[in-house]
């Protein structure tokens, strides 16, 4: 009698199986394909290298992270979207006349397409932030602000997808 209730019991945990990983991914079995599209640059002020680095960083992360194979379209998991905000703006004042620090922003918006389980799809815009001196010129940090703010956000898309946190 013990015998078949470890055979039910083996049964019925294996039919009902998510995938984890090191990582945090949390992917059911039947998900195998990931495509990411290229991520156009439609923000009033444009890093041309921008679009690249992102499309790129985040291909690179779901590869990495998960055990997705990618595919040019129609994956079982689609992402998409656009860069639709880059803009360096002012925090806080030292005087009437000087701020006190600049701020550096990326926001992009991401169509999340799970076509496996619709309901976990959206639409949704991640931002991040990055302060730097008012002595130091925008183009001196640019590169390595935008590395932190891309892979903050891609940490922000993770999370929200494949995490499923």
């Amino acid at each position: 009698m013990l015998k078949y209730l470890y055979i039910v019991l083996a049964i019925s945990l294996s039919s009902c199986t998510m995938n984890y990983s090191f990582t945090g991914a949390a992917i059911s079995p039947d998900t195998k394909t990931v495509s990411v599209a290229y991520f156009r640059n439609i923000a009033p002020l444009v890093n041309p290298r921008l679009s690249s680095m992102f499309t790129e960083a985040l291909r690179d992360k779901l590869l990495s992270e998960t055990r997705l194979k990618l595919t040019g379209s129609e994956g079982d998991l689609m992402f998409e979207g656009d860069i639709t905000g880059y803009e360096q703006s002012w925090q806080g004042a030292l005087s009437t006349e000087k701020a006190a620090q600049n701020k550096l922003t990326i926001t992009i918006k991401v169509k999340y397409t799970n076509n496996k389980d619709p309901q976990k799809s959206f639409e949704k815009s991640f931002s991040s932030f990055r302060l730097f001196d008012t002595s130091t010129s925008l183009s001196s940090v640019e590169d390595e602000l935008s590395k932190e703010m891309i892979k903050d956000i891609l940490n922000q898309i993770f999370s929200a997808t494949v995490a499923d946190w």
